[in-house]
């Protein structure tokens, strides 16, 4: 059988032909690979450089690659978390013509980290309610586009930073099963996964050394459940306001975007007697605050940092002579939004020397110098402007933070 490369791209099949697929993935040589952190596989995973761009690349037979591959594509149609697949590798054979697995080919998600990799140095238990957080929101997002995971757990997710908080992405679509809707039992059995799966991560953590000693792993197994119950319920419980109250509904869908959800739908029904109005949200969409900012700015974020650069445009923007919400003629703000990105954000970031942003995007670096000038200001008891902030953060924080990561851990 001859090389057949199923791709999402046309650039991508030239780029990957320069691969060495006639070798096993244990035997690529070192030039063609890409030192990532790599979590924990049941198949070989290796990082490669095909042209430009970093990818992943995971060998398993070839109904599962193809069926893993479809599902990675109806995720990113779906909006949800997850890496992008690339392309299907099939008809490999080495140098004796004997056949080797197919491979699955995904784009490597900048920024982001298994799991094992944040533990390296012990995680405090402050951060790991953050990756507990941002997990369960994954998940309840699956939900309730119809996707039963299957194997929910930390080492099939990836992390990224997210103001302050993670983002999670889904890694591994291989067990998946896509809907038009989950029942309760799918979704129990999805999340009685990810309690078991989670806690014999930590588990296994715990034995090696690598674990807080606070930290209860069962326990932490177990949170998963009550955060995503509790997201769960607020995202689609059915509430009963009074007749002519329905400025109760507009506080309901104000609750559902400080969260980061839009009801897209809704179902809003009279009680036969018109003493009660029963409010329902039927769809709810992921990602608030990020199309909010990107319709405003063009800037394609996270959920938290969209939030946090939504607060710092308003802000500038109440600064501005031209901006009178309400006039006509005054300013509109999609016009002081994009001078705001020119004049504000751009500025700020590439202040910032790119060696020493490390793995931090630019939506994530103005996010940690509003952190410093917040620091800087409380301390010098007046704000000291994001100018200082930048100088100051450049000079005497990334330094110390590049030094820290680059140390050996004491297992080196």
């Amino acid at each position: 059988m001859a090389l057949h490369i199923s791709a999402t791209n046309p650039e991508h099949p030239a780029l990957l032909l320069e691969l060495p697929w006639q070798l096993p993935l244990e035997e690529w040589p070192q030039e063609y690979l890409v030192p990532l952190p790599r979590g924990i596989s049941r198949h070989v995973v290796r990082y490669a450089r095909a042209g430009d761009e970093v990818v992943a690349v995971k060998e398993l037979a070839e109904r599962p690659a193809l069926r893993e591959y479809g599902l990675l594509r109806d995720l990113d149609r779906l909006g949800i978390p997850a890496v992008d697949a690339l392309a299907v590798v099939t008809g490999r054979t080495n140098a004796d013509g004997e056949p080797l697995e197919p491979v699955l080919i995904t784009r490597h998600l900048g920024g982001s980290m298994p799991y094992r990799s944040m533990f390296e140095t012990t995680m405090r238990p402050a951060t790991m309610h953050r990756l507990m957080d941002a997990l369960a929101v994954l998940l309840v997002r699956l939900h309730l586009a119809g996707f039963a995971w299957g194997d929910c757990s930390l080492s099939n997710t990836l992390f990224r930073r997210d103001a302050g908080a993670y983002a999670a992405y889904l890694v591994d679509a291989e067990t998946g099963e896509l809907h038009p809707r989950l029942s309760d039992g799918q979704r129990d059995y999805d999340l009685d996964l990810a309690r078991v799966n989670i806690s014999g991560e930590l588990l296994d953590l715990e034995a090696s050394g690598a674990l807080h000693p606070s930290v209860d792993p069962i326990a932490f197994g177990t949170e998963i459940c009550a955060r995503y119950q509790g997201l769960w319920k607020e995202l689609t419980r059915t509430s009963v306001y009074p007749a002519g109250k329905y400025h109760y509904i507009e506080r309901r869908i104000r609750r559902l975007n400080d969260l980061g959800f839009d009801v897209a739908e809704m179902q809003i029904d009279h009680s036969s007697n018109g003493d009660t109005v029963t409010f329902v949200p039927k769809v709810v969409d992921a990602g608030h605050h990020q199309r909010q900012l990107l319709r405003l700015t063009g800037l394609d974020t996270e959920e938290n940092q969209a939030r946090r650069l939504l607060s710092d445009l308003e802000s500038w923007m109440a600064t501005q002579d031209d901006y009178a919400p309400g006039d006509p003629l005054a300013a509109r703000p999609e016009v002081l939004a994009h001078r705001w990105v020119r004049e504000v954000f751009r500025p700020t970031v590439r202040a910032v020397p790119p060696e020493l942003r490390g793995g931090m995007d630019p939506a994530e670096i103005y996010h940690q110098l509003l952190e410093h000038r917040w620091y800087l200001s409380e301390r010098a008891q007046h704000d000291i402007g994001l100018d200082t902030a930048v100088q100051d953060y450049v000079e005497n924080i990334l330094p110390r933070a590049r030094e820290t990561l680059e140390s050996p851990s004491p297992a080196e």
